[in-house]
């Protein structure tokens, strides 16, 4: 089995909406717009003092253009970089993880694409509904210890299925305005001499911003990269086996394997 982890800054989506906007768009955080309009005005300052030289007007010039970038909050060297220091983004992650399933790949992807399985093996969901033909509602668990499984409480968003190839690729987002961006592709291969089908399971996360978010990005930790691992391997015992073994009510066992 292989698997991966990563954290990221996910691209901005309004950023194409920004496009032209530079009266109502800020991109300079508040110290910069502060250190702008002070050594924007110190440098107009300096260079008008120097007007009839070619450096004094360069000078003034250039100190007009930090005032301004301070005053506005808005620089179009920002825009041409796609940086942001005014809205900083929440760090989100991703995880891949692979496992080879003894079952053919018809078997295994028609059983991931009938979505409302997957809170069956995915211990962080607790529920996936279908609304339409591509689209559905998540339901997820957030803990308060992602370690001893100590529920807080949920969140959810909308999703749809953005990309499906039968058989080989389902890969699906939340819409805009849910309360959490999700994303995830799994890819179904055939497994060298028949021996099943490799799955592959790419999901990232990130939350939203403010006080939501705080609550979200609890999810949102690296521990829970061992917790996908887990489903996917709960998701190969599932179709192997028909169950997934546990070992609630033995005397050793845990008495809440709830989230």
């Amino acid at each position: 089995m292989a698997n991966a982890f990563k954290t990221f800054g996910p691209p901005n989506s309004n950023q194409s909406a920004r496009q032209g906007q530079t009266k109502s768009f800020t991109n300079v955080g508040t110290s910069g717009r502060v250190l702008s309009v002070l050594g924007g005005a110190a440098l107009a300052y300096y260079g008008w003092g120097r007007k009839q030289s070619p450096l004094g007007k360069s000078l003034t010039t250039a100190g007009g253009y930090l005032v301004l970038r301070g005053t506005t909050g808005f620089c179009p060297f920002n825009e041409l970089l796609h940086v942001d220091t005014a809205h900083p983004e929440t760090q989100g992650f991703e995880v891949t993880s692979s496992v080879t399933i003894l079952k053919p790949r018809e078997e295994v992807y028609q059983f991931w694409r009938q979505l409302e399985n997957l809170p069956r093996f995915m211990q962080y969901l607790e529920d996936v509904r279908r609304t339409g033909p591509r689209r559905s509602h998540w339901v997820a668990k957030v803990p308060k210890n992602i370690i001893y499984k100590e529920k807080l409480t949920t969140i959810e968003w909308e999703a749809e299925i953005t990309h499906e190839e039968e058989n080989s690729l389902i890969a699906w987002r939340s819409l805009p305005g849910s309360e959490v961006e999700n994303s995830g592709e799994v890819r179904f291969t055939d497994a060298p001499a028949n021996r099943g089908t490799v799955v592959q399971a790419t999901i990232s996360y990130r939350p939203p911003a403010g006080a939501a978010g705080q609550l979200a990005a609890r999810l949102l930790n690296p521990a829970f990269k061992e917790l996908v691992k887990q489903d996917v391997r709960r998701f190969k015992r599932l179709l192997e086996a028909g169950e997934i073994p546990t070992i609630i009510g033995q005397p050793s066992g845990r008495k809440d394997e709830n989230y």
